[in-house]
């Protein structure tokens, strides 16, 4: 798109970018705030932009988000260019979840999941009240002390009450409710590509398969994932969902160099994880099931990794021979509009000079304008006049 030069705007920038720092930094008489800070006191920004930055870095996503004031889609984007400028070393092996240091893990489906249930740090069962005691300055807060009950009991017990309802849980799979046997709980087996794609290599393309959609999803814009997920629920999609599992906890990054022949431990990772279940009627090929919606993001970020889920299996259905009727199972729509770094550039380009495009557009709507008028002369019908906003339009140009 053509842009005309405008003289004298580098010195303007200059001024505009020296206003913004100055702005940032707030009054000088406030001590400044530390990335530290931002890290330890303001995680869930931290880990948001993170997750749409698609890099985990704590240090650099805190950096992001002191620097664009505090804009976490604008904090985002600066992680997400540094990103590109980074070799690509080794790709990690898949991430093993079920071998999770849990720090929050709650079921919807199992009263008794297997290893138990752990609230964790949670806004779900407090007041939505400001606390202003959080207004005075040095508040400290004590972690309570931690109350752990037996796992393999807790085992037991559950294997004990899925035997009851018919179930048989998988072994090797203490820790994830959902995770039982699929043919006897009638819980779809998810199988996974040998070879997964990699959208920050190749540019995306639809119709794709499901892990460069969960690629997509991850680093998408939670606001938007949130308000498609919503959607399906009012019934734009037919989704009815549970919450088989929501966790979040450390796990290991594994890579395995050529040059050694193994695999090494480089990394720990705090990650959210997400399994939705969903009846499924089933169709003429397929029999009636649950089916699975399935999320996962960098740090605690449980919302996101929800609506993650449930868009994972809104996006299924077409897989599954459901009628498209809503726009959260458009994939073409849903994946393009997630991102809201390219969705900002797009828009935000709307404020850069745009004076040929407008006087050609000008110029166009007053010859549109002129044969309307002759027109209606020439069958003697009134010429409306001109509205006050097409001739302010027209005098800027003009001027």
């Amino acid at each position: 798109m053509p842009y005309v030069a405008v003289k004298g705007g580098e010195h303007a920038i200059r001024n505009a970018e020296a206003l913004l720092k100055a702005r940032r930094r707030g009054d000088i008489n406030v001590p400044e705030l530390s990335l530290e800070q931002i890290k330890q006191q303001m995680q869930l920004a931290v880990n948001r932009v993170m997750a749409e930055g698609s890099l985990y870095d704590p240090d650099l996503a805190a950096l992001a988000i002191k620097q664009s004031w505090g804009d976490l889609v604008e904090a985002a984007f600066l992680l997400r260019a540094y990103r590109t400028t980074l070799p690509r070393l080794y790709y990690s092996q898949p991430l093993n979840t079920s071998t999770m240091v849990i720090q929050r893990r709650i079921s919807a489906i199992f009263k008794d999941a297997p290893g138990g249930q752990k609230l964790g740090p949670t806004f779900d069962y407090i007041h939505r009240l400001l606390d202003f005691k959080l207004a005075a300055e040095d508040n400290t807060f004590s972690a309570p002390a931690s109350n752990k009950s037996d796992p393999q009991e807790t085992t037991l017990r559950v294997a004990n009450t899925l035997a009851q309802e018919g179930l048989v849980m998988s072994p090797g799979t203490v820790g994830n409710g959902v995770r039982t046997n699929d043919e006897q709980s009638g819980i779809e087996s998810i199988t996974h590509s040998t070879e997964p794609s990699d959208i920050t290599r190749q540019s995306l393309t639809t119709p794709t398969n499901r892990d460069a959609r969960l690629q997509n999803l991850t680093r998408g814009d939670e606001g938007f994932l949130l308000s498609m997920a919503y959607s399906t629920q009012r019934g734009y999609g037919k989704n009815h969902p549970f919450a088989g599992e929501v966790r979040m906890g450390g796990v290991e990054v594994v890579i395995c160099p050529e040059e050694l022949g193994f695999e090494i431990s480089i990394a720990d990772i705090v990650v959210t994880e997400v399994q939705m279940v969903n009846q499924f009627k089933g169709s003429k090929e397929i029999p009636p099931q649950f089916t699975q919606g399935y999320g996962l993001t960098f740090g605690y970020n449980e919302r996101k990794a929800m609506a993650m889920a449930l868009v994972d299996r809104a996006l299924q259905s077409k897989d599954l021979g459901e009628p498209l009727d809503g726009p959260a199972q458009d994939e073409e729509f849903v994946l393009y509009h997630s991102d809201n770094i390219e969705a900002q550039g797009f828009v935000q380009h709307l404020k850069l000079p745009h004076y040929i495009d407008f006087q050609a557009e000008l110029n166009l709507v007053r010859k549109l304008r002129s044969d309307y008028e002759q027109t209606q002369k020439r069958a003697n019908l009134p010429v409306p006049n001109k509205n006050d906003t097409a001739s302010s339009l027209e005098e800027a140009a003009t001027a």
